[in-house]
């Protein structure tokens, strides 16, 4: 299969809007226009509670892990062009052209095709996640750090991809910082939403506040 076609398979398989059908399919809201209005696992945990956000994480995870892990053992590229399978893969997620090019901020998935390419990385990106929403109860400063942390973890641990997979989870990282920037901004006034407070129950449909 051509290494082209699975570039554009990997950015459709990035698009799926899973946050965005759940929220039709199971309580019939847009979640768009709710909460953060972002199409992420953190605003769906935020706006439908963790049931919800569970579910469309572990999905997100596998949009990214999928092409970087499979598609390259249905052609004979070079290893490089699984990189670009996660580059895409994360580029649907953010502009996913089946909810007008607006999705998710593409932690998740992102962590996909890290899991897929560097697992030690991740595991160390994860751990910098959950020590910083212990402490702080704040997921999208979790997420920058962690964002920050794994291209460390790539430079100091041993990997295939050697400079060329350290360049790109640089560039993956400067990506994620910049598509939380507006939660940055929040973040230094002091207005950002912290983790556990739980969902937004008034956005609900009725048989949703009856449970």
């Amino acid at each position: 299969m051509s290494p082209i076609l699975l570039v554009l398979l990997s950015y459709l398989l990035g698009a799926i809007p899973t946050s965005f059908w759940m929220g039709r399919a199971a309580y019939g809201i847009d979640l768009r226009e709710h909460g953060s209005g972002n199409l992420g696992a953190t605003n769906v945990y935020r706006v439908l509670g963790w049931k919800a956000a569970l579910p469309v994480m572990l999905a997100d995870v596998a949009k990214g892990f999928v092409p970087v892990w499979f598609f390259p053992r249905l052609e004979d590229a070079v290893w490089i062009w699984a990189l670009a399978y996660g580059t895409a893969a994360v580029l649907g997620h953010i502009y996913s052209l089946f909810v007008r090019f607006k999705g998710g901020k593409g932690v998740a998935t992102s962590a996909g095709v890290l899991l897929g390419l560097a697992p030690l990385a991740v595991l160390v990106g994860f751990a910098v996640w959950a020590l910083t929403v212990l402490v702080t109860r704040i997921v999208s400063l979790g997420s920058v750090l962690a964002a920050l942390a794994v291209p460390l973890a790539v430079w100091l641990i041993p990997n295939e991809g050697g400079r060329t997979l350290l360049w790109f989870t640089i560039a993956l990282a400067a990506f994620v910082v910049w598509a939380h920037r507006s939660n940055l901004r929040r973040l230094a006034r002091g207005e950002e939403h912290r983790f556990g407070r739980g969902p937004d129950r008034h956005v609900l449909p009725p048989m949703e506040h009856e449970r």
